[in-house]
Order: C-alpha cells, then sequence, then structure tokens
C-alpha cells in the first residue's frame, strides 16, 4: 500500500453513505442530525477522487441505519448518493437514493411570512416539482425553494 493513502477501518454495523456530491458531505451530516454523540463511529472523507465524477464524499456511520426520512433528505442534497446498509462487516442491501413526491418535516420554509414559520404548530410539507433539477415548493405558501439555501428542522 502507499504511504500516501489513508486506510479507514470497516464498520461492523451500520450505513455507508457514498457517491456524495464533492463538498456536501458536512451538509449531510447535519441534515441527519449526526454528530457523533452517541458514541458510534462517524468517518467522514471530503474531495475523495472518484472514477465517475472527479471528486465525492463519503461517509461511514457505526450502529445507524437510515429511514425513510433519511434517504428522502440525502436525495435532496444529494442526488447521485448511494446507501449501503452494512450486517456483519457484509454489504446486505445498496440503494441509490431518489426524491419523493413531498417532503414533510425536513426543510423549513424560507418565506418568513408562512404559516410554518408563525410559531404555530405546523410542521413544513414540500412538494417536489422537478425532481430532475430538485425544485421543492412550500405546500403552504407555494414559494419556490432554492435548495442552496435550505435550513433544517
Amino acid at each position: 500500500m502507499d504511504e500516501s493513502e489513508l486506510t479507514v477501518r470497516r464498520i461492523r454495523e451500520g450505513t455507508v453513505i457514498d457517491h456524495i456530491d464533492e463538498g456536501r458531505g458536512l451538509q449531510v451530516l447535519a441534515a441527519l442530525s449526526i454528530n457523533g454523540s452517541d458514541g458510534g463511529v462517524v468517518t467522514i472523507a471530503l474531495n475523495v477522487p472518484s472514477a465517475k465524477h472527479n471528486k465525492k464524499d463519503i461517509i461511514k456511520v457505526e450502529n445507524i441505519l437510515l429511514r425513510d426520512d433519511d434517504t428522502n433528505k440525502l436525495a435532496v442534497i444529494a442526488p447521485r448518493a448511494t446507501v449501503n446498509i452494512i450486517r456483519d462487516y457484509k454489504l446486505v442491501e445498496k440503494h441509490r437514493v431518489s426524491l419523493p413526491n413531498s417532503i414533510g418535516r425536513i426543510f423549513m420554509c424560507t418565506n418568513p411570512d408562512c404559516v410554518t414559520n408563525s410559531g404555530e404548530p405546523i410542521e413544513s410539507m414540500m412538494d417536489v416539482v422537478d425532481k430532475t433539477g430538485r425544485v421543492l415548493k412550500c405546500r403552504y405558501c407555494g414559494r419556490i425553494l432554492d435548495i442552496t439555501k435550505l435550513r433544517y428542522m
């Protein structure tokens, strides 16, 4: 092995998120509320060389298996990402993320006058207007959301 390469240990059980768009790994961690506070090992590699897309980010999280809501968040932030579920050091499931028709309770509407920002107990709901372009629209006020400026709940 070349001494300039970094070796990252395998995980016994958990999730590997691969093919994250370059520079979006930290945003993915924030969106998924993964910070290592549960004591599990979290490994993140940013700007790793990639044969397909020049560079990519990779995240390994021990003892956490992503749910559908989590993969919905991922689909907005990193549409080329793949989710790999690991059990007993073996890959048992692998799938690409894909946007659902609507996403709830993940992102806050950027319209300060939206009812979801009024302090009322109303959860945000975003309709996916364009899956390819990742265009989201607030179901309550109709604002089209800029995915680069989304705030998480």
